[in-house]
């Protein structure tokens, strides 16, 4: 298995291991980053900011956005990635896809084309509830570029928190293919607590499909899984 799992039950010294993952990149000439959102990514970049780490000569790429919320919005990546690390530790240029585009679609294209223009050293990604990876869900295929994608309910529902109500969650979002991702040099994944035990478990145990998106990265020849949960590497 190409997969490399590494279990950290003390999620202080996981985030750690993370960051250093990200150091040994930069110090083996990483400059192009892709990164992640949502509630898993938030001590990571909280490390980060505290880290002695430079990014100001590297670019980075985001899995996804929202579409249909401003970019200012609290709950945009836009916003997110601002707040909680682009204001302390500053990249050349931070690529997020424009969720109020006037056509989404052709900025979601727009947005492959940068991506196949760049190569992303490392790729950061989580992993939901259902096995999505970047805002796949599943079924999506496999040789998917960047597109347009409709928000499953339960990524809705676990997304509601973020929110004043699951009514404000958007229905929609542009993001990264399963190809897209795949792409990447390195892939570091980090799957925290008992709700990332199904598809924690699907990926380890081997069968690549596309109901279960996150059992993609079994093609992949270079990724590693921070966990804290006690799982079989099978």
């Amino acid at each position: 298995m190409a997969i490399k799992l590494e279990i950290i039950q003390n999620q202080e010294q996981l985030y750690k291991r993370a960051v250093d993952i990200i150091s040994n990149h930069l110090k083996n000439g990483a400059d192009t980053f892709g990164l992640a959102t949502g509630g898993t990514m938030l001590p990571l970049y909280e490390n980060l900011r505290n880290s002695t780490l430079d990014f100001s000569h590297c670019q980075s790429v985001n899995l996804d956005e929202y579409v249909g919320i401003p970019k200012d919005h609290p709950e945009s990546y836009h916003s997110y990635m601002k707040r909680q690390l682009f204001d302390a530790k500053p990249f050349k240029a931070a690529n997020i896809p424009n969720g109020e585009a006037q056509d989404i679609q052709k900025e979601a294209n727009a947005y492959e084309e940068l991506l196949k223009s760049l190569t992303v050293d490392l790729q950061i990604v989580g992993v939901g509830e259902n096995g999505h990876i970047g805002f796949n869900e599943p079924g999506t295929p496999f040789g998917s570029e960047s597109h347009v994608v409709e928000l499953a309910e339960s990524t809705r529902e676990a997304n509601a928190r973020f929110f004043n109500s699951i009514e404000e969650v958007p229905k929609k979002a542009i993001t990264m293919g399963i190809s897209t991702i795949l792409r990447a040099k390195s892939i570091l994944l980090i799957a925290i607590g008992e709700k990332k035990r199904f598809a924690l478990e699907a990926l380890l145990n081997g069968e690549i499909t596309e109901e279960i998106p996150v059992t993609s990265l079994l093609q992949h020849q270079n990724v590693i899984v921070l966990t804290d949960l006690n799982i079989d590497d099978r």
